[in-house]
């Protein structure tokens, strides 16, 4: 049984909820990724996540400042994770119920130990059924997705 420790990326860019929005935005630029884990400065607990769609919807579509705007006024903070020790079928389980396309990894002091997106899915997972049913699943519609 493989967990989601073996499938997540460990070495992740973090921003702080009083970080820039423009900060997150150049981190996504230079790390080559569309979300930032916001956590905590002391403990690196996860807050939330910032997207690049969190972004041009809540910054740009709004005409606000990136300077000025803070992550904390735009990141999505009810955020659906995992923990490093549970099965990839449970992670993969969530992404799909939820139709999310990443989840983080939060340990049980909930702080941030890696991150599962479908591309994590799609180059480490042994089963390449599975790989084509999740980024089917998590990109359908709701209303058309197969009943549980």
């Amino acid at each position: 049984m493989q967990k989601c420790t073996d499938l997540m990326t460990s070495s992740l860019a973090c921003c702080l909820p009083d970080d820039s929005a423009r900060r997150a935005a150049q981190l996504m630029r230079d790390h080559n990724v569309g979300v930032i884990p916001v956590v905590d400065d002391h403990s690196a607990r996860l807050q939330g996540l910032v997207t690049d769609r969190d972004l041009v919807l809540r910054v740009v579509a709004e005409n606000r400042s990136a300077d000025t705007t803070q992550v904390r006024q735009v990141m999505t903070s009810a955020v659906v994770t995992c923990r490093p020790y549970q099965s990839i079928d449970d992670a993969i389980a969530a992404m799909e119920r939820h139709q999310i396309r990443r989840i983080p990894v939060v340990d049980d002091g909930g702080r941030l130990v890696g991150i599962i997106s479908q591309g994590d899915i799609a180059a480490r997972m042994r089963e390449p059924a599975t790989t084509a049913e999740v980024i089917a699943e998590i990109s359908r519609p709701a209303a058309m997705r197969r009943r549980a």
